[in-house]
């Protein structure tokens, strides 16, 4: 687990440099044994400074169906998967318009997301 405490340090540093390190987490109900990991891994993640949200997706009807990192709300990264969503990689995105739309997605999934240990308890 060498990656995972390299991941937590990479968390540690960005966040003491004064950089926000964000993410929502769109999760079908009930949990999958993959997204169930996912919540025990980010109460460390959440530990080192990242602060992780949850949103059922049944109330994300208005968001893309798709994963996509935003990296200083001016660049995107959407993800590709293929159809046993195995991780295919991601492209590169710099389109202004396309960026504030996504950047719009992710505030409307934020305000609406649970915080991890509220998630957690449920």
């Amino acid at each position: 687990m060498a990656w995972f405490q390299n991941w937590l340090s990479m968390i540690r540093g960005a966040t003491a440099e004064g950089r926000r390190f964000t993410r929502v987490r769109v999760v079908s109900l009930p949990l999958s044994d993959y997204s169930r990991f996912g919540v025990f891994c980010s109460q460390y993640t959440n530990d080192a400074g990242e602060d992780i949200r949850y949103l059922p997706r049944d109330q994300a009807t208005d968001l893309p169906d798709y994963d996509y990192w935003l990296f200083d709300s001016r660049t995107l990264v959407r993800m590709h998967f293929d159809d046993k969503d195995n991780f295919l990689g991601g492209g590169i995105i710099t389109d202004p318009a396309v960026i504030v739309q996504h950047n719009y997605w992710r505030d409307t999934a934020w305000h609406q997301a649970i915080r991890r240990n509220d998630f957690a308890t449920e």
